[in-house]
């Protein structure tokens, strides 16, 4: 009987640890025990607004910077785009599985609750919402590449 209590006690901090935490999903295995849990409702993603400069995460992911620069400095009428960035360091994911259709690609239509894509972190799927209402412009990272926190995955014009 102590044991259940002490397992029931284990997992009542980890729910706790969760919630101060804002985890979706944890996963412990210790030997042949294991414990997963799963929050019903996905972390949104925090906008920041396009006026901080993305500069420091060139660095971070060279191959999109390389490609990017020219297609950039040719459209000045993109200045007026607002960006999604990654609110967490991880691997992006364009779609729910393999197989399924990407959550947005250019020319689709956004509102601040509509998912975009999926960051995972430490073995968790970070849902990434919109923030914003426009229309995708451009998608800057390819699906399976590391992001880094606050780098420009998306392109939207209001």
């Amino acid at each position: 009987m102590a044991d259940k209590l002490d397992d029931l006690k284990k997992v009542r901090e980890l729910i706790n640890l969760m919630k101060e935490n804002d985890l979706i999903e944890v996963e412990i295995a210790d030997g042949d025990q294991k414990i997963h849990l799963k929050r019903p409702q996905p972390m949104s993603a925090h906008y920041v607004p396009s006026v901080v400069p993305a500069a420091p995460a060139a660095p971070a992911a060279p191959a999109p910077a390389v490609q990017k620069p020219q297609p950039d400095m040719a459209m000045p009428e993109e200045s007026g785009l607002l960006e999604i960035k990654s609110p967490i360091v991880g691997t992006f994911y364009a779609a729910p599985n393999p197989e399924a259709a990407p959550y947005v690609k250019p020319g689709d239509k956004v509102k601040p609750d509509t998912v975009v894509c999926i960051v995972e972190a430490m073995k968790v799927m970070n849902e990434i919402k919109a923030e914003v209402s426009g229309t995708i412009v451009e998608v800057l990272v390819k699906d399976g590449q590391s992001v880094e926190f606050g780098q420009t995955l998306f392109r939207v014009r209001p």
